[in-house]
């Protein structure tokens, strides 16, 4: 996978997952590879219905768990027809996904990046039509009901799950001048 950010992203993911997985006592390697599997081939099949169909084949070639392939398979609202989210970990992907992405882009523009990043700004982002306009808005907000979390402790759940990998997110406080 050459697409930094996309590998990035898949990080993130798992590592929500993975924070969630122990507050709510799941399989933690579970959650964290579906996190971290999600989007893996999207760079190759980034269009509807390829991704994630194609990927899911790859997988049960490789002698992935079902439940793996659901959760995965279940986060793509195109394909909620066949694939609905029904469990808790399919529901806890769908939550984390667009979150992740949308807080990624807002540290970007914070000279502190994940440090001190407040859910209220979050929220403030969310509002701004132009910023991170790739972002689902509904999806975030979907996501968070759908998985029974609050949005705000959703947001602050997740802040929290990437602080510890921002180096390996790229988002290492901005040296100061």
């Amino acid at each position: 996978m050459e697409n930094v950010s996309l590998r990035r992203h898949m990080l993130a993911v798992e590592q929500a997952m993975r924070s969630y997985a122990t507050k709510l006592g799941e399989d933690v390697e579970r959650w964290g590879q579906v996190g971290l599997l999600h989007d893996f081939d999207y760079e190759r099949w980034p269009t509807a219905p390829d991704h994630p169909l194609q990927g899911s084949t790859i997988l049960r070639e490789r002698g992935y768990p079902e439940d793996v392939i659901y959760a995965i398979l279940s986060h793509a609202d195109y394909l909620a027809d066949r694939y609905p989210r029904r469990s808790l970990l399919d529901r806890g992907l769908y939550a984390c996904d667009e979150l992740c992405g949308f807080l990624v882009a807002c540290a970007w523009v914070r000279p502190e990046r994940l440090e001190g990043m407040q859910v209220a700004g979050v929220l403030k982002k969310m509002k701004t039509k132009g910023f991170a306009a790739a972002v689902n808005r509904d999806d975030i907000v979907r996501g968070a009901e759908e998985f029974g979390v609050p949005l705000e402790e959703h947001i602050a759940n997740c802040i929290e799950s990437l602080k510890p990998i921002a180096n390996d997110l790229g988002l290492g406080a901005s040296p100061s001048v």
